[in-house]
């Protein structure tokens, strides 16, 4: 990979930005299966490789962003998992995410941040974390898309879950409905599909408008990372 230039601030949320409407494949991971212990400190060397080389199998099969969402694991695990993440997505032009911690989000610098709907304001956060912070925001109704529409300080959002996912636990599925209701929108806005997405129906909800998705399980579990997410990448549009 050839070496490029930091670009200035002002470039580098433009750079953000243009990929994030690039993106098609954004997966959400937690740190559960690179550490020993959740409530450790840092992982350890053996843990950091093993998450490199996730992050590295995941970029090079086609995954355009990575979030690390785990509100088990200590502070310090979380960030040196995010810097570990940065790194890795700054070699493969990929877009690095953290969820709902703002603080730990700056302290690694990653790309993008995203919250629900019961956490930061984008405002709060766009205050907190800049102009070239990309955020997102999760979407349950079809009142919360036409809120995220409006909102100036955010950058995309998710709609789902669309089946239910033992990732949220609870969380009642809405369907493709929501999925189609967003599309019609036709807006430059990207919003992303998530919950119970896999290779056999992410057919489905691309037929109701997606063409960009969030997967958790469909990447993380399969041995082949790599394998699994060209799987769905070839299944998005280019």
């Amino acid at each position: 990979m050839s070496e490029t230039t930091t670009p200035e601030p002002s470039q580098l949320g433009q750079l953000r930005r243009e990929r994030l409407l690039a993106s098609r494949l954004y997966v959400c991971t937690d740190l559960q299966r690179f550490i020993a212990r959740p409530d450790a400190g840092p992982v350890d060397e053996l843990g950091m490789e093993a998450l490199r080389k996730f992050y590295v199998d995941a970029f090079s099969g086609g995954v355009d962003i990575i979030q690390v969402r785990d509100k088990h694991v200590s502070a310090q695990t979380e960030i040196a998992a995010l810097t570990l993440l940065k790194e890795v997505a700054d070699d493969y032009g990929g877009l690095s995410a953290a969820n709902d911690r703002a603080d730990l989000a700056l302290i690694a610098g990653v790309d993008v941040f995203h919250v629900g709907q019961e956490d930061l304001s984008a405002e709060q956060a766009r205050t907190m974390l800049g102009e070239d912070m990309i955020i997102g925001r999760s979407c349950r109704t079809f009142e919360q898309v036409r809120e995220a529409e409006a909102d100036a300080d955010l950058d995309y959002y998710s709609t789902g879950p669309v089946w239910q996912t033992p990732t949220k636990p609870g969380r009642a599925a809405v369907g493709t409905e929501l999925v189609s209701q967003a599309a019609q929108l036709e807006s430059p806005k990207p919003f992303f599909a998530i919950g119970g997405i896999s290779a056999d129906t992410i057919e489905e909800v691309t037929r109701a408008g997606a063409d960009r998705v969030v997967v958790v399980r469909a990447v993380t579990e399969p041995d082949d990372t790599a394998a699994a997410a060209s799987a769905l990448r070839n299944k998005l549009p280019a």
